[in-house]
């Protein structure tokens, strides 16, 4: 059989071409994403191209510890299962727990949605907690000290016994918190605004009590009422 060259390098280039449109189109598709109907797992880790930690979704026992740019230290109190963020340098800065059961015999339940100042705890939450008769729910604004908490010191003072001098050991290490505004329903089932000063006293509350009583209380810097507004029709 005689072999035309012009038309095996003709056939040669057409196989080249073809290859290389396959190369091109498979490239620019990327992978194709995998589809399940049912996934059962208990931790699921979101991570950026270069493995920063972005987000976890986990089980009770497989809930992370406190992660601060990339280094993990064991949580004092966290029972929850949920969803935790992580910011750009893989900082926990929130998240969005729950849990709940039945407790010497009395029903128990919390959800809270949550985020972080930088490197420190929650200044925005908005929560549910459950405890028997006791419950409250609403949106609390935190402030947090200006510094860093130092969670290492943190983690292991927590685990000696309750004394004066842990907890002003604690409070030296970044931990510390003063609630300047709450909206929601208190454990006497009444509906609340509360608005506090930078030192988280009490100054200012809008209160409508289970009975429908209206009241608006200024309070001092003792939190002491020094002026207080009542329904007047009542």
């Amino acid at each position: 059989m005689k072999l035309d060259a012009s038309r095996a390098i003709g056939a040669y280039a057409a196989v080249t071409t073809l290859a290389l449109a396959w190369l091109t189109l498979g490239a620019n598709a990327g992978p194709k994403p995998a589809t399940f109907d049912t996934i059962d797992v208990q931790r699921i880790n979101v991570r950026e191209p270069d493995g920063t930690l972005r987000m976890t979704i986990a089980s009770r026992n497989r809930m992370p510890g406190i992660i601060v740019a990339g280094r993990e230290t064991p949580h004092p109190d966290r029972p929850q299962a949920g969803m935790i963020f992580y910011n750009d340098e893989g900082t926990e800065n929130g998240g969005l727990v729950f849990s709940g059961a039945m407790k010497d015999g009395k029903p128990t339940n919390l959800g809270a949605l949550s985020f972080d100042r930088w490197r420190q705890d929650q200044t925005v939450s908005l929560s549910s907690d459950e405890a028997g008769d006791k419950r409250q729910a609403g949106l609390a604004i935190n402030d947090r000290p200006d510094r860093p908490v130092d969670f290492a010191t943190v983690a292991r003072l927590v685990r000696q016994p309750a004394s004066a001098e842990r907890d002003a050991a604690i409070r030296a290490a970044g931990v510390g918190i003063a609630t300047r505004a709450f909206l929601g329903r208190t454990e006497d089932k009444a509906s609340v605004l509360a608005l506090r000063d930078a030192n988280g006293r009490k100054r200012l509350e809008l209160k409508v009590a289970a009975n429908g009583h209206a009241t608006i209380d200024f309070l001092d810097d003792q939190e002491h009422v020094a002026r207080s507004i009542t329904d007047v029709n009542r």
